[in-house]
């Protein structure tokens, strides 16, 4: 899931579906682990996309003022 380019917005919900997962206790550790990796590529991706966003507005506001 984390592989494909997602939205931030799908991000999140896919983070929340992971959360909800590991929340339930129904998961082996493997099954819980795979979820853990899953979660963070998607919070890295999500933390890259915030990071240009400011990035430009950075550049927006130096640009105005």
């Amino acid at each position: 899931m984390a592989a494909k380019k997602m939205t931030l917005e799908q991000s999140f919900e896919s983070l929340d579906s992971i959360i909800d997962e590991l929340s339930s206790g129904e998961l082996t550790l493997e099954a819980s682990f795979k979820k853990y990796e899953e979660g963070i590529k998607l919070i890295k991706n999500c933390n890259e996309a915030i990071d240009k966003v400011e990035k430009k507005l950075i550049v927006i506001n130096e640009e105005n003022v």
